[in-house]
């Protein structure tokens, strides 16, 4: 039994193909169209997600959309008519998009697949509590779920067993913590939807001192972590603003314009809002575990992917373990609601998988050694030999351990935000100018953003303070103890970011912490294999991991993508299967950073 999920129209537009229960196949449109957050239908996601498993439309048993549409379009009309006349704006622009475009999905899924199977629709949240707890390797577990707003569930508490789940708790919008959170990376100067990640990074710098205004004035919050926002702050009920004039006098001024300089009152503005967050997912993470009694949690939906608050549940000890699906934002509503439809629907069994159902997110394409050695052929001037695995490993460890930044293409390209080791840039993480020249010279945004480690699963206790695998860079933890370097407490903002604060410079955060992906040996073999070739070349199994793209554009997907980026970027080496090219000296920029005029803002 062949089912596809499909996810579009808000942002991450993506397709998964589960087969007999299993995820076979799943892919994010972005990464065909080189649109970034591509939100369109994903007729490129779909189109190879069928080739891949050597289907036709004729062989799929049903086709499952990732939420309810109308139901989706009433909440919105609902909340135009509650402020109304203040959102004219904002619904003459919506509304036409809906009636020729959003309410149409079923007609568009026939007509642009020329299929005529049936078609279900989970609700936006199951999709995200389905891709939570169905992939994951327990047996029973709660389900926590919290993003910006799927139908009207903002958030959602429920049980998963078996091969059932349940939502038995809902916030419904306009309360939400994923929109409270994309408040503040409107105010502070970063695009809704994307930059809520720089607003993670950027907190470390700054001080909480606006947590209890938050608390007091934004959001009246309960000991089960539901809440009520007070809306008299906020733009996005009414308008295409998420914050008023009344949030910006709260704060001390205007927000930030996009690209302009940082002050000390953004990274304040930040380190008050994540620990806001950070209280808010604590608080519903423990009425997670009071209400089902588990041992065990599932997470999914945007918020999810703050993996800075999903630490600060480990931590505490709420549950014995958590497991967090990687494409946890829209993306992952498209597994989610294909394995919905196979275990709800369908009705069929679930055996739960170790170390999980996701294959360590390596879903995407592939390309093998003849078509990457075909391309090098036809479309470069480089005469590069193909050599053997271990040859490739030593090199490769080698030009990483002489400060080379290496972009890594191979396997499967990663299903979800992160690169995981198949379409990775990678550094030596013991560099302390390796941040700076990674962010200013390869990936072309701000020097303030750290960058993750990968490590050997087998050491992650001898580098960080972690005692749980992290496969999926979702978790946040302390660098080990052994590492750390005494820093001068008296500075402050920015400067923060010159400081040595561990053996490991280049992944270690201003507060010590790391976003850990720790590789598993049989999950990415290749990659993991590189970790110990570098670790026997300088004693140290971690590297830099950050993925292979550009600001302003997705990670790379094809041999052709890898090579424009890599030619495009002052890297100095791309591997590419067992193809090792070494930048020639000729084909150096003069000036890498020029080429930010011609990327879009991130």
């Amino acid at each position: 039994m062949h089912i596809l999920g499909i996810s579009c129209y808000y942002h991450d537009a993506a397709a998964a193909l589960v087969s007999d229960g299993k995820i076979v196949a799943a892919a994010q449109e972005e990464r065909f169209t080189r649109i970034k957050h591509d939100q369109n239908y994903p007729a490129n996601a779909i189109a190879w997600c069928l080739r891949e498993a050597g289907l036709t439309v004729s062989d799929l048993d049903a086709v499952a959309f990732y939420d309810k549409p109308f139901l989706k379009f009433e909440r919105i009309l609902e909340t135009y008519l509650a402020y109304a006349p203040a959102g004219i704006r904002s619904a003459w622009k919506a509304l036409p998009v809906w009636i020729k475009q959003k309410l149409w999905i079923s007609e568009h899924i026939r007509s642009e697949l020329g299929y005529e199977g049936e078609l279900l629709y989970p609700e936006h949240h199951e999709s995200h509590a389905a891709s939570a707890f169905f992939p994951s390797p327990f047996e029973e577990a709660a389900i926590l779920t919290m993003d910006g707003v799927g139908e009207w569930a903002t958030s959602s508490v429920g049980h998963g067993k078996g091969s059932r789940i349940s939502l038995q708790q809902e916030l419904h919008f306009p309360h939400s913590l994923g929109l409270l959170y994309s408040a503040f990376t409107y105010f502070t100067g970063f695009r809704v939807n994307s930059g809520e990640y720089k607003v993670m990074g950027l907190a470390p710098y700054g001080e909480p001192k606006y947590r209890n205004l938050i608390l007091d004035e934004l959001i009246d919050l309960k000991e089960d972590g539901s809440f009520r926002m007070n809306m008299r702050y906020f733009g996005y009920g009414s308008g295409l603003r998420m914050t008023n004039r009344r949030f910006a006098r709260l704060f001390g001024g205007p927000p930030r314009k996009p690209e302009s300089p940082l002050t000390q009152r953004e990274m304040d503005l930040a380190a008050s809002v994540q620990s806001a967050t950070e209280e808010i997912m604590f608080r519903m993470a423990r009425h997670a575990q009071k209400m089902t009694g588990s041992r065990h949690l599932c997470l999914a939906g945007g918020v999810a992917l703050n993996c800075v608050g999903n630490g600060k549940i480990l931590r505490e000890k709420i549950f014995d373990r958590i497991w967090i699906q990687p494409a946890a934002g829209d993306a992952g509503g498209a597994v989610g609601a294909a394995l919905m439809a196979w275990h709800h629907h369908f009705d069929r069994p679930r055996t739960p998988s170790v170390p999980d159902a996701m294959s360590g997110a390596l879903l995407g394409p592939s390309f093998d050694t003849e078509t990457i050695g075909e391309f090098l052929k036809t479309n470069t001037s480089y005469d590069v030999p193909l050599i053997n695995e271990e040859e490739m490993l030593d090199r490769t460890a080698g030009l990483l351990a002489d400060g080379k930044v290496v972009g890594w293409f191979q396997g499967r390209m990663e299903f979800g935000p992160r690169a995981l080791g198949s379409r990775s840039i990678l550094g030596d993480p013991r560099s302390a100018e390796m941040q700076r020249k990674l962010n200013l010279k390869i990936k072309y945004r701000e020097s303030f953003r750290p960058f993750a480690p990968s490590v050997a699963e087998e050491h992650v206790r001898d580098y960080f303070e972690l005692d749980e695998p992290s496969p999926y860079m979702l978790l946040v933890a302390d660098v080990a103890r052994r590492l750390r370097k005494p820093v001068d407490a008296s500075v402050q903002g920015l400067d923060k970011l010159y400081q040595v604060r561990s053996g490991l410079p280049a992944i270690t955060h201003v507060d010590g912490s790391a976003r850990i992906q720790t590789v598993d040996r049989t999950v990415n073999p290749r990659y993991h294999a590189l970790l110990t070739a570098f670790e026997q070349q300088t004693g140290c199994p971690v590297l830099i991991n950050t993925s292979f793209n550009v600001r302003g554009e997705p990670i790379v997907c094809t041999p052709d993508d890898a090579w424009r980026c890599f030619m495009r970027t002052d890297m100095d080496v791309l591997v590419m299967d067992r193809y090792v090219i070494e930048k020639r000296p000729e084909d150096r920029l003069a000036d890498p950073t020029e080429t930010i005029a011609s990327l879009q803002p991130d």
